[in-house]
C-alpha cells in the first residue's frame, strides 16, 4: 500500500554535509506537498534520532525523507498509517485539515491519543477558516486590527453603507478559506459594491456567503511567526514575503514569489509591541475561550509607522516564508515540538541564527493562472552552499524530477547581509532550467535599502 523506503542522505545545506542519523527514536510524518512542508522536512530530519515520512510530499521531500501515498483529507488512512508506522508526531502543513478538524480527529480517538499532532483544534482553526471570527475574537480580545464590517445577503445595503463609509481603497475579504484567492482590494467604489454582490452571489463559492469589508491599512506588510504550547511560546524568526508575480510588485497576486528573514524594520521595540499588543492577549483570548491550541500562529501584519496591526490570523506556517524562516532556526527543531506538544516550550533552548536567509520562487510560465506541468527540470545537481525546496515537483516514469505545480521550487541563500545572500540565491537560480521558468528579479531589493 505505501511505496518502499526511498530515505536519501538529505543535507544538503553547506554546514550539514556528511552528517547521519543512525538511531531512530522519533517517527514524525509531515503533511503535505509543497515548499513549507519540504522545509520543515528538511530541518525534522536533521534531528537526532529522527525519521521523517511526508504525504503525499513531491520530489524534493524525498531527498530527506520517505513520501506517503496519503491524501491529507483521508483521516482514517492517516491514522491506520499512524499506526503501521508507529508514528510518534504528526506536523500538519496545510489549513485545510486543521479547519476540517484532523487534531480533533487525532484527540478523540483512543489508538491515536499517544500521537502527538501539531496544529490546534477546529475551534482554533477557526482564526483562519473563518475572517468573521478571528475578527470578532480580536474586537473581543482588544487586538489591534482594521475597522471591518461583515456583510451576507441579508445585509447588504448596510455593506453598501459602510463601503460609502469608508475611503478608498477598499478590502472585500471572502470570510471561508479561497484557495489565496478571496482577498480584493479595489479603488473605485462602484467595483467595489459590484465585486461585493457577486462575492456574496457566490464567485468565490461558499467561501464568500460571508464577506468582512475591512477599512485599509496603510504601511509595511511582516510575517511574525509564533509557535505556542497554549500557555508558553517562542517567536521564531520573521519574514518578508512578495505576492505579486511581478517586479515592483505589479501584477495577479501568487501564493508568494520570494522572502527575506530577518526583517530590518522588526526591531526589539517594534516585536515587542507585537508580543504584548497582539501574541499575549491572542494567547489569553485562546484560553479564555477553552481552546486547545499547540502550534503554530502565523501573524499577518501591517506595520504602521512602528504600531502593529493583524491584517490576518493563520493557523499554520506561511509558504514561502517557511522555506526562510527553517534555515534560520537553531538547534533542535523536534524537540522544540515535542515539547510544544508536551506543554513545556519554556524548557526548551531556542535560537535564531543572525545569518539573513533570502529565498526565490521559480515558478511555471502562466503562472498564477493557466500554465503547463511535467516540465523536466536540469540544473539541480550544480547547486552551491544554497538549500532547493521543492515546492511543486515530482518524479516522471523515468524518474526524472519534473514540474508539478505553478510555484515550482525555492532557493534559499544565507548571507552577512541581504545583499550577499541575494546574490548568491540569484547566482544559483539562474543555474536551474525548466520551459517558461520565471521568477522575480528583486526580492529583498526593497528591505536592502533599509539595512
Amino acid at each position: 500500500m505505501y511505496p518502499a523506503d526511498n530515505t536519501k542522505e538529505t543535507l544538503n545545506w553547506k554546514d550539514l554535509q556528511g552528517q547521519h542519523i543512525t538511531t531512530v527514536e522519533r517517527r514524525v510524518l509531515v503533511l503535505g506537498s509543497g515548499g513549507r512542508e519540504h522545509a520543515l522536512a528538511w530541518k525534522l530530519a536533521q534531528s537526532d534520532g529522527t525519521r521523517v515520512f511526508i504525504a503525499p510530499g513531491n520530489a524534493g521531500t524525498a531527498q530527506v525523507g520517505s513520501n506517503v501515498n496519503l491524501k491529507i483529507s483521508d483521516f482514517e488512512a492517516i491514522k491506520q498509517f499512524c499506526l503501521k508506522e508507529q508514528i510518534n508526531m504528526v506536523v500538519v502543513g496545510p489549513e485545510q485539515p486543521l479547519v476540517d478538524g484532523i487534531v480533533d480527529f487525532f484527540k478523540n480517538d483512543e489508538a491515536l491519543k499517544a500521537v502527538k499532532i501539531i496544529g490546534p483544534d477546529q475551534r482554533g482553526a477557526q482564526l483562519e477558516g473563518s475572517k468573521a471570527f478571528a475578527k470578532d475574537f480580536m474586537e473581543k480580545y482588544g487586538i489591534p486590527t482594521a475597522k471591518c464590517f461583515k456583510v451576507n445577503k441579508a445585509n447588504l445595503e448596510e455593506g453598501y453603507r459602510f463601503l460609502e463609509s469608508v475611503k478608498a481603497p477598499y478590502v472585500l475579504k471572502a470570510d471561508g478559506l479561497a484557495a489565496g484567492k478571496g482577498v480584493l482590494i479595489l479603488n473605485d467604489l462602484h467595483e467595489a459594491k459590484d465585486e461585493l454582490s457577486k462575492m456574496l452571489d457566490g464567485k468565490f463559492g461558499a467561501a464568500s456567503a460571508t464577506v468582512v469589508i475591512e477599512e485599509f491599512l496603510k504601511g509595511i506588510e511582516v510575517s511574525v511567526f509564533v509557535l505556542t504550547d497554549g500557555e508558553h511560546y517562542v517567536l521564531l524568526p520573521e519574514a518578508k514575503d512578495y505576492k505579486r508575480i511581478g517586479d515592483g510588485d505589479t501584477g495577479l497576486n501568487t501564493g508568494g514569489m520570494g522572502a527575506v528573514s530577518p526583517v530590518p524594520f522588526c526591531t526589539p521595540e517594534f516585536l515587542n509591541r507585537v508580543e504584548e499588543r497582539i501574541v499575549k492577549p491572542t494567547l489569553k483570548g485562546l484560553k479564555a475561550e477553552n481552546i486547545d491550541y499547540k502550534g503554530f500562529i502565523f501573524l499577518g501584519l501591517m506595520n504602521d509607522g512602528g504600531d502593529p496591526y493583524v491584517i490576518e490570523y493563520n493557523v499554520r506556517m506561511g509558504d514561502p516564508e517557511t522555506e526562510a524562516v527553517m534555515t534560520r532556526i537553531e538547534g533542535d527543531f523536534a524537540d522544540l515540538l515535542d515539547a510544544c506538544a508536551d506543554g513545556r516550550l519554556d524548557e526548551v533552548h531556542y535560537a535564531k541564527s543572525a545569518m539573513t536567509a533570502v529565498t526565490v520562487m521559480m515558478v511555471s510560465g502562466g503562472y498564477p493562472e493557466a500554465y503547463k506541468k511535467g516540465m523536466k527540470m536540469s540544473g539541480l545537481d550544480s547547486l552551491k552552499e544554497v538549500v532547493a525546496f521543492h515546492a511543486g515537483t515530482a518524479f516522471d516514469a523515468d524518474e526524472e524530477v519534473v514540474t508539478a505545480g505553478g510555484r515550482v521550487i525555492a532557493v534559499t541563500a544565507h548571507g552577512h547581509s541581504i545583499k550577499e545572500a541575494r546574490d548568491l540565491a540569484y547566482r544559483e537560480v539562474e543555474k536551474i532550467h525548466f520551459e517558461g521558468a520565471n521568477f522575480r528579479h528583486d526580492i529583498g531589493l526593497d528591505l536592502m535599502r533599509m539595512q
